[in-house]
């Protein structure tokens, strides 16, 4: 399914370059998967290419979506790329920049208070745009949208092929889902990580507790990823695909903001920011340099870890996070 859809959306994405974290210092070889190079700044691109794609005769009355921002830009600009109606719900806190990319497509704006959303999300529906025929596409919880964003995965395992492990934003759990589907056909011993904000990491309680769990979120900069939930769907895909959920500190988050702007000139969001500062805690599972996270350990919330075993194994170690 992953590959078939590389083939189908080939020619609307870009194959974003795979780089060097300019750190000396780091307890690994960091890569950033520059995804912020997309069409709409973001990966969501693959998943909805490939969801129109595949949705036929469908949009012919216009799609809609749920989103922050990114998965609205991305639906809202193959929506326009494709002449079709796009009306995208979102939160009323969304970033300005965000709402401005979205109208700079001409897709309709139906901002709603976050537990609405949420409901939305939960739900697979809204119902005034239901009545008028319009067709939904979730954000992660779709086989299509899935497929899509796992196309980054083999573009990961052709660029670097002693890959140790991944480093990716945990939102609804598409990306990294997909992410992890598509390496480990390849390469099963590929570790796929999960990182989420202190202020709202619904996964990392969820594999606390071995069910999907329900936190009170709180609002911050990182407004891409981190929600209310874990959607029961989302969590039965990821909970044996992913190692854990490394969670991260808002000054982590900034300062890694600052770093990659810094030493590799690239200007990310927070929830891509997130990623890096995860891997630079040293809790991504390096093959010989941490405490491997093993299918034994319950629960799977990453916290501590023993001290360096070997330089050696430190400096060989290969990790990746998607900027």
């Amino acid at each position: 399914m992953i590959m078939e859809a590389r083939e189908r959306i080939k020619d609307s994405i870009v194959r974003t370059p795979l780089v060097r974290l300019n750190v000396d210092d780091a307890p690994a070889s960091i890569f950033l998967k520059l995804e912020n190079l997309q069409p709409t700044s973001s990966f969501k691109v693959r998943g909805v290419c490939n969801a129109l794609a595949l949705s036929g005769r469908a949009l012919s009355k216009g799609v809609y979506t749920v989103s922050a921002g990114n998965m609205a830009q991305a639906l809202a600009w193959q929506a326009k790329e494709i002449g079709i109606p796009c009306s995208v719900i979102v939160p009323d806190n969304a970033p300005g920049t965000k709402v401005q990319g979205i109208k700079r497509y001409g897709a309709r704006i139906i901002p709603l208070g976050f537990d609405q959303v949420w409901e939305v999300v939960k739900n697979h529906r809204y119902d005034p745009l239901e009545r008028e025929g319009w067709n939904f596409i979730h954000p992660f919880a779709d086989a299509r949208m899935i497929a899509g964003n796992g196309t980054l995965g083999f573009e990961l395992l052709e660029d670097i092929p002693d890959l140790d492990s991944i480093v990716v934003p945990f939102g609804g759990g598409g990306l990294s889902a997909g992410i992890a589907i598509a390496v480990k056909s390849q390469n099963p011993g590929v570790r796929v990580y999960a990182c989420e904000p202190e202020t709202a990491a619904p996964l990392a309680a969820s594999y606390s507790k071995g069910s999907a769990q329900h936190i009170d979120r709180i609002p911050s900069f990182v407004d891409g990823i981190g929600g209310k939930s874990v959607v029961p769907e989302m969590w039965k895909l990821v909970r044996s695909l992913l190692e854990g959920s490394i969670v991260v500190s808002l000054r982590e988050t900034a300062a890694a903001l600052r770093l990659i702007l810094e030493r590799n000139r690239v200007l990310a969001e927070g929830a891509g920011a997130a990623s890096v500062a995860a891997a630079l805690t040293g809790k991504a599972g390096w093959k010989g340099g941490l405490h491997r996270f093993g299918r034994q350990h319950r629960p799977r919330e990453i916290g501590h870890h023993p001290p360096w075993r070997s330089p050696i194994d430190m400096i060989n170690a290969k990790a990746v996070t998607c900027t």
